[in-house]
């Protein structure tokens, strides 16, 4: 099996892919993201033990530029929500004894690093709530300067000609943002070699399962109900996919609930109370850890977070397929790329720029409508109604389809769409670096421009389905195209809470 990331088409000629060796590490890497938000809370939480035991963590940690357009990133933080990148990959260190990785059941590191694991971390503007946002590492999307390829190997191909593991952060944390219409804050990055001994400081972690598992290719073999695993059962936990229902996509439900049931040890008494424990946990993982800025940033921000309050989701897919790539089978991940930014603004909350600004005048507001709901004609018609309410509205066109209407804007013309928003019920405005101005996208769910008033009568707003409360046709139907795909992995749930089980 190779180890170059995998086949991307119009890929770009930035070198050689050094050979894979073997799958273990993949499996072993899911579960990297987990410590680092464990670690993270940890360090936030800890209040001024933590500042105190930073200083023997700094030494260790390695310092990446992986965030552009930022004038200060230390400061940043306290009052302001925060978008936090949290990337396990699987790299092995090179100095990582044979005993270490007979410990880990895997090899030594023989060639790239893909990042398999990919999580935003979402804090609000106070401190009290998180969620977390899994992007599965098969994802096939758009990796800037390179092409179609899986989100795992974006990060390769910005570390070839020189730039590193700099530039392989960069161009991840682009393809994200891109890819989410997120702003990334912050950026946390751990490999191998911490996990093993973190998990073995924090000590056995409680799990419950709706039914039994034994997964011969994880080694997860677990009764229905409650469980309390060690570290080596932990990672066969949060490295199975085969088995379950959706793969890799239940195997991030499981690294959500993993991080989750980690959270409330480490916010229990016991650990945050003792100071050996969190520097013996704070040391273990301190060599493994890249990141943007120094952690205890996040403390002011993190100080009333509580694992009741971190919610957990997946982006939404349209499914798993398997296409060909240059004459080979490549099983990927379908994304809703057109739905995901309004997936993600619904789970997050609008900017502040947003929510502060004031509604622009139709005259002054310039608007394309895009069709991306299967339905013959809907961008034509929501654009008469739009022409009819005083928009200056450019040609119709088409879009991917796609289940939520969508405002989409760049920043910066926040006024001009939420007087879009305002005559498009239901529709999610969605703030990207996609479009250069104001883009009405018309989803599957029916949402479109609601008719003016005529002379004489009330304003006509369709519903959901579509059709007008009076009756009369808000100008095309809604009716659900046959075939449509249905998103999937757009459950949001809170596994922080006491006595949850998974499946």
């Amino acid at each position: 099996m190779s180890d170059a990331p995998d086949e991307t088409t119009r890929r770009a000629r930035r070198g050689s892919v050094p050979p894979r060796h073997g799958r273990q590490k993949r499996r072993l890497s899911a579960v990297f993201p987990a410590i680092a938000g464990v670690v993270t809370m940890a360090v936030a939480l800890s209040g001024a033990y933590a500042f105190y035991t930073y200083d023997q963590l700094a030494g260790s940690v390695t310092i990446v530029n992986a965030i552009t357009g930022k004038k200060d990133t230390k400061n940043d933080v306290d009052g302001e929500a925060q978008n936090i990148l949290l990337v396990g990959d699987d790299h092995r260190p090179d100095n990582a004894t044979p005993e270490q990785m007979a410990e880990l059941s895997t090899t030594s590191d023989g060639g790239a690093t893909n990042t398999d694991t990919m999580i935003v971390l979402h804090i609000n503007a106070d401190g009290s709530q998180a969620t977390m946002i899994s992007f599965p590492r098969d994802s096939y999307v758009d990796i800037p300067g390179v092409g179609k390829g899986k989100l795992n190997s974006a990060f390769y191909y910005g570390t070839l000609n020189g730039g590193g593991d700099t530039g392989g952060a960069k161009l991840l944390i682009k393809t994200i943002q891109d890819l989410s219409g997120l702003q990334i804050d912050h950026y946390v990055r751990v490999s191998l070699l911490g996990f093993y001994q973190v998990v073995k400081e924090l000590g056995p972690v409680d799990v419950c399962l709706n039914n039994a598992v034994n997964d011969p290719y994880s080694g997860v073999n677990l009764p229905k109900g409650k469980s309390s695993l060690d570290a080596k059962q932990a990672l066969s936990f949060v490295r199975q996919r085969h088995g379950l229902p959706n793969g890799d996509l239940d195997r991030n439900v499981r690294q959500q609930y993993f991080l989750s049931q980690e959270a409330r040890k480490v916010l229990s008494a016991g650990t945050l109370l003792n100071p050996v424990k969190l520097g013996n946990i704070l040391k273990a993982v301190g060599g493994s850890i890249q990141t943007d800025t120094d952690l205890v940033s996040l403390a002011a921000q993190m100080r009333d977070l509580r694992p009741g309050n971190i919610q957990s989701a997946t982006i939404p897919t349209l499914g798993t397929p398997t296409i060909t790539v240059n004459g080979s089978a490549l099983s990927i991940v379908q994304v809703d790329e057109v739905g995901l930014p309004a997936f993600v603004q619904g789970l997050v909350g609008q900017p502040e720029a947003y929510t502060k600004a004031t509604s622009a005048s139709p005259a002054s507001t310039t608007v394309t409508v895009l069709n991306g709901s299967g339905v013959t004609g809907a961008a034509a018609a929501a654009s008469q109604n739009l022409t009819a309410r005083g928009f200056q509205v450019g040609t119709p066109g088409s879009s991917e389809t796609t289940k939520a209407t969508q405002v989409q804007y760049p920043a910066g013309m926040e006024a001009q769409a939420k007087a879009v928003a305002a005559v498009t019920p239901g529709a999610v405005a969605v703030r990207t670096s996609d479009v250069t101005g104001v883009t009405l996208v018309l989803g599957s769910d029916g949402k479109t421009v609601s008719a003016p008033a005529q002379p004489g009568s009330s304003a006509s707003t369709p519903a959901a389905g579509g059709s007008s409360s009076g009756g009369s046709s808000s100008g095309g139907s809604s009716a659900k195209p046959s075939g449509e795909p249905s998103p999937k992995s757009t459950d949001v749930h809170n596994y922080g809470k006491a006595n949850v089980c998974i499946n």
